[in-house]
């Protein structure tokens, strides 16, 4: 007997609508053309019998069918998605492990530890990609993210790593490492500017109450590791995250002209979705993270 089922295109038509909210996004994401998701969905719904969307004004809207459906076909759809890949890769791609973070902190903080992480867990897929502070973990493949901010963002659990702290950092090429300073003059000392963070050196000195005058100028990079390139080098002053410059630091290529680190508005967490929460490779590197960040807080204090 013939199953009761509609095609694929128009199930992965109607997901992708649904999760946007729009046929317009929709159809960017499945490559097709916003007429073409239309005639999909509108074909799914002749073969269910039921209406799927309505129209409110200029918004579109899942009735209380399409709601519930939606539901059932987007876990239908992961699931189809994961033991596909399964079949292609040899291995449960449970086992597998996407990791979202801002590049700057994959590479100085992240990167370094991995091979911790890889030791316990050898013959694991790992893939590391960036992310921006608007990750919707509903809407990507990354199985679990490192993030900055207030550590809230929909649908996720999340667990807190550290406070961001921040610091200005100088070559000895361009201020002597045993100098000390308590007042910075923009007109006098040049200083660089992230495009990335642009609110960096307000910022820092608002929690530092640092005497200052002049404006904040300076050469503008795009992102924290062109930053701190261009700080080696003596090029002048910049506002970092601290973590990202402790081998830096403990080498002597920079130092501290202004003091301790202060601390941001801003802390790092680890963030996944709720529905991957019983993955064993997520929970796996979550509790790694987490025991690292415990050793370095160990080690800061003794």
């Amino acid at each position: 007997m013939r199953r009761f089922l509609p095609s694929l295109s128009a199930l992965q038509a109607f997901e992708a609508a649904a999760r946007y909210m729009s046929f317009t996004k929709a159809a960017d994401e499945l490559a097709i053309t916003q007429s073409g998701i239309s005639r999909q969905i509108n074909n799914l719904e002749q073969y269910l019998g039921v209406r799927l969307f309505e129209r409110s004004g200029s918004r579109l809207v899942l009735t209380d069918p399409g709601a519930n459906y939606f539901q059932e076909v987007a876990q239908m759809l992961n699931k189809l998605e994961e033991v596909s890949i399964d079949a292609v890769r040899g291995r449960k791609a449970d086992a597998s492990l996407m990791i979202g973070a801002h590049p700057g902190l994959a590479t100085r903080w992240l990167a370094p530890r991995l091979g911790g992480f890889v030791a316990k867990n050898p013959g694991m897929p790992i893939e590391v990609v960036p992310v921006d502070s608007e990750v919707n973990f509903e809407q990507s493949r990354i199985d679990i993210a490192i993030m900055r901010g207030v550590g809230s963002w929909p649908n996720t659990r999340v667990s807190l790593l550290f406070p961001e702290q921040l610091a200005v950092v100088a070559s000895p090429k361009l201020i002597p490492a045993t100098t000390k300073l308590d007042r910075l003059d923009f007109s006098h000392l040049p200083t660089l500017q992230n495009a990335s963070r642009p609110s960096l050196w307000l910022s820092w000195l608002r929690t530092a109450k640092l005497a200052h005058s002049g404006v904040i100028q300076g050469i503008r990079f795009a992102n924290s590791e062109m930053l701190i390139s261009a700080a080696l080098s003596g090029l002048g002053l910049a506002v970092v995250p601290w973590h990202y410059v402790e081998q830096e630091l403990a080498r002597g290529e920079l130092h501290l002209p202004f003091g301790d680190p202060v601390q941001s508005s801003e802390s790092y967490w680890v963030a996944f979705s709720e529905r991957k929460t019983q993955r064993q490779s997520v929970k796996s590197f979550r509790d790694w993270l987490l025991s690292e960040t415990r050793n370095d807080r160990s080690k800061s204090r003794s």
